[in-house]
């Protein structure tokens, strides 16, 4: 529970510095600006204090009222155009403090007013939910709320409290004239209208995704999910293994059934040929293949294509020659065992002990040793490691995984998208880390960049290696920084290395392409 606690503390941190924080930015630093020296620690304690309760039990409150849905948010912006009012016409703010000034020897208006404005921003601000809140909010939507929920919840909102105090106690420093305290009032009033018409996250969902990487290596690791499955009560450990289920078509074996397979061991691993974390997973499985098959391991990989050409069986008939796959495969065209399994991840590793139950899990490249360590447990083997195989996975903090077609392109910049039809685009002044640019001729489709007349791609990138899943037949020239590398030769759909740096490095890739050749997704390591 320490653990979790730690991860979800860090999550908020990495939340309050992210771009999702940045509409909420004026109105902290005109809040720390105006009132008195507690006020930034009111506005952030409100905050807090109403992001985590409503959380956790909004949903449920307006159920039980039966009120709509908005019905929180609206009330907050309500009163955050109140409160800016109050800061642009100082005579309303005295006639609405005068209600409470029979209660108290003092004025009412410095902290109290700055709680009530932190409470109207905790149920406005949007933050850009990782692994942590999107756990959380299910549960509470299931209305499956114990200790460690509200603990969780707490320690979340705690971390996002940091930057965010910071940034209202930066507001402290301005000077206390009146011109600060009408600009404070107009930036509140212009955030909160700009919140009201959703604005904010038009402008959020435009900005580079700079805290991508960070949210990956602290929420998106083997012990944050092993953590949050105990939290969700999803840990899958010594539950039934689902059967495998519609298999389109089995290679290298004759069907399978997990019953059939009662008694032995049997490692399940969810891949797509295309994705270069699969293949790097590739050495390990065939080792294992090769050093325990005689002992009762079976290895079956489950093929669930992410794209549409990594469906065609003929595809993966190649790519299992390709990589030297000599275990069962079992393509799962319709998604049937890896909604059975509820996976969500390429490459995910299943191991299922000789009575049919789930024993060991783990998404993603990485933590072999402990992998083969479950596996030489259930098959009753010494602890000592026998199939040594170096691990390579990336370190570094790398560009994320990157998209090409409409459905999930991000950091796009640029001319507008123009959608499922071919349209002239040209390059921006600038590329932000991480950020991609089209020009020339190109058809956008929702899965895939088709190329026409004078393609090309600019792409800001952080990594070592730069691989793209390409389709068609033609040729990629490949430039780094302003200067021609390579040139690859594309035929048929499948990942091709754009770049092989001796250290990972930051750099402008421009890539032209051959008309009709098919882009579909970047990886990087």
């Amino acid at each position: 529970m320490v653990v979790l606690i730690g991860i979800a503390f860090l999550a908020g941190v990495i939340t309050a510095i992210s771009p999702c924080v940045v509409p909420v930015l004026p109105i902290l630093l005109a809040g720390g600006a105006t009132g008195g020296r507690g006020r930034p620690y009111a506005i952030v304690g409100g905050l807090v204090g109403s992001f985590t309760t409503f959380t956790l039990v909004g949903a449920a409150l307006l159920d039980a009222l039966g009120l709509p849905d908005d019905t929180l948010r609206n009330v907050a912006l309500a009163l955050l155009f109140l409160l800016a009012a109050t800061l642009l016409v100082p005579r309303l703010a005295v006639l609405l403090e005068r209600p409470f000034l029979a209660l108290t020897r003092r004025r009412a208006g410095v902290e109290a007013n700055g709680f009530v404005l932190g409470a109207s921003l905790g149920l406005v601000f949007v933050p850009c939910a990782g692994p942590v809140l999107a756990a959380v909010t299910a549960l509470s939507a299931t209305g499956d709320l114990g200790l460690r929920t509200v603990t969780v919840t707490a320690a979340y909102a705690a971390g996002a409290a940091g930057p965010m105090l910071a940034i209202a106690l930066t507001g402290r420093r301005l000077p206390h004239v009146p011109a600060i305290r009408t600009a404070a009032g107009a930036a509140m009033a212009v955030t909160a209208f700009a919140i009201a018409l959703g604005l904010d996250q038009r402008f959020t969902t435009a900005l580079p995704g700079y805290t991508n990487a960070l949210q990956t290596r602290v929420e998106r690791n083997d012990v944050a999910e092993r953590e949050l499955r105990k939290l969700s009560g999803r840990e899958p450990t010594a539950v039934r293994a689902p059967e495998f289920q519609n298999v389109t078509r089995w290679l290298n074996s004759p069907p399978l059934t997990l019953q059939r397979l009662r008694g032995k061991v049997v490692l399940v691993d969810f891949w797509t040929y295309s994705c270069v974390n699969c293949i790097r997973t590739f050495p390990h499985l065939k080792a294992w293949d090769a050093a325990y098959r005689s002992r009762d391991l079976v290895i079956v990989g489950v093929h669930s294509p992410e794209f549409s050409f990594e469906r065609v069986p003929a595809n993966v008939e190649r790519a299992v020659a390709k990589f030297g796959i000599r275990y069962p495969v079992a393509l799962d065209n319709d998604f049937a065992t890896w909604h059975a399994y509820q996976n969500e991840y390429w490459p995910a590793e299943y191991l299922i002990d000789r009575g049919g139950r789930i024993r060991h899990v783990h998404f993603g490249e990485g933590r072999y040793d402990e992998t083969e360590a479950a596996i030489r447990l259930l098959l009753g083997e010494p602890a000592d490691r026998a199939a040594a195989v170096a691990d390579r996975t990336p370190r570094e903090l790398t560009t994320p995984e990157t998209y090409l077609g409409y459905l999930r392109l991000d950091r796009f910049v640029g001319s507008p998208v123009r959608v499922g039809r071919e349209a002239t685009y040209a390059f921006p002044p600038q590329l932000l880390p991480h950020q991609l640019a089209y020009a020339g001729r190109w058809r956008v489709e929702s899965q895939r960049i088709v190329a026409r007349a004078g393609a090309r791609l600019r792409l800001h990138f952080v990594a070592r290696h730069v691989y793209l899943v390409l389709g068609g037949k033609g040729a990629v020239q490949v430039g780094l920084d302003g200067r021609v590398v390579r040139t690859v030769a594309v035929d048929g759909a499948q990942l091709y290395t754009l770049l092989d740096l001796p250290n990972a490095r930051e750099g402008l890739l421009e890539l032209r392409f051959t008309r009709g050749l098919e882009a579909y997704a970047f990886t990087f390591g």
